[in-house]
């Protein structure tokens, strides 16, 4: 297989079409050969993380773009040998969804001195050089944190006494548990009257969450006024746990979460949840999409950021049948 940037690959040019991040409308001559995309997903941790890598596999079948799939299952040390596999295939585009923020300048370097375009997809990387990926398909993470203090802010805006708050973090090291962690507190602790009693990691998982709120509830009991979760599976498992513990989730502890997955909208119908920040996973037509733009010799913007939404529990009822994930 050739790369995508040479010529002589048998790979088709583009016509005129239209333009990113709107995966539909474009018009392609199809290619001699199918286009081959390496796509590195960091795992399966989540609901969501399940919905977006579906979003990949059928957009790209839809595409009729052939895709060599490889989970890294949380480890970026899988993600290193998949991608340097892909390197050895000779795959037109590599796709990865970064499990952690930094360590990818190496690795990226191969990618891009085999002459191989190479987008990020979901989680940012961290590196001394952009030029090393082409386009960076996702939500934006710290504006995902900023949503959710503005909503703790507005719905807390009356409260009498200081706002106490625990929050659950996503994985070490990633970028959504970095970047969101750190809008949430630009907004929320910047105001009078908030103040975060403990902050714990808890792996982007419904286990983690759980086990998490458990040892928090423990510690604090009816102390804590709210809970920031990073995601929905941790929420699930934390409201578990607070019910468990014998509290009212939504009531006695205000609920906020990122992701909007269809469990997470049916616990905001009832009330236990009070807030989603929506983080789109349907990334899969848009980077097909970017695949077909690249292998066509066009230019892309530097960023594709999904339309995202912030969900309140009066909108749950009419919104939930319409969610795909």
């Amino acid at each position: 297989m050739g790369h995508a940037l040479q010529s002589g690959t048998g790979i088709g040019e583009r016509a005129e079409g239209g333009t990113l991040p709107e995966a539909t409308g474009i018009e392609l001559i199809q290619p001699v050969r199918p286009i081959v995309l390496g796509f590195s997903q960091l795992g399966s941790e989540s609901e969501w993380r399940m919905a977006n890598t579906n979003s990949v596999k059928e957009a790209a079948k839809e595409a009729g773009i052939e895709l060599l799939f490889e989970n890294a299952e949380q480890s970026q040390e899988k993600q290193f040998e998949a991608i340097r596999s892909f390197i050895k295939r000779k795959v037109d585009v590599i796709a990865i969804a970064p499990v952690v923020h930094s360590g990818w300048d190496e690795i990226l370097t191969e990618v891009k001195q085999a002459g191989i375009p190479l987008i990020i997809s979901d989680r940012s990387v961290d590196v001394g050089d952009t030029s090393l990926y082409v386009t960076h398909i996702g939500a934006d993470l710290y504006e995902e944190g900023r949503k959710a203090g503005k909503y703790l802010v507005d719905k807390m805006r009356d409260a009498a006494e200081t706002v106490q708050i625990v929050e659950l973090r996503g994985t070490e090291g990633s970028s959504p548990s970095i970047q969101r962690g750190q809008g949430f507190r630009d907004i929320v602790l910047k105001q009078p009257g908030y103040k975060m009693m403990a902050s714990v990691d808890a792996d982007f998982t419904f286990e983690r969450g759980k086990e998490a709120m458990g040892t928090l509830l423990e510690q604090y009991g009816s102390e804590m006024d709210v809970l920031f979760a990073q995601n929905d599976d941790m929420a699930l498992g934390a409201i578990e746990a607070i019910e468990e513990y014998g509290l009212r989730p939504g009531v006695d502890i205000v609920i906020i979460s990122v992701d909007g997955t269809r469990r997470a909208f049916m616990m905001l119908g009832e009330g236990k949840i009070n807030c989603i920040v929506e983080c789109n996973p349907l990334l899969g037509p848009n980077m097909m999409q970017a695949v077909q733009e690249l292998v066509a010799g066009r230019t892309l913007p530097k960023r594709i950021v999904p339309q995202e939404s912030v969900y309140t529990e009066q909108m749950a009822k009419k919104e939930t049948p319409f969610r795909k994930y």
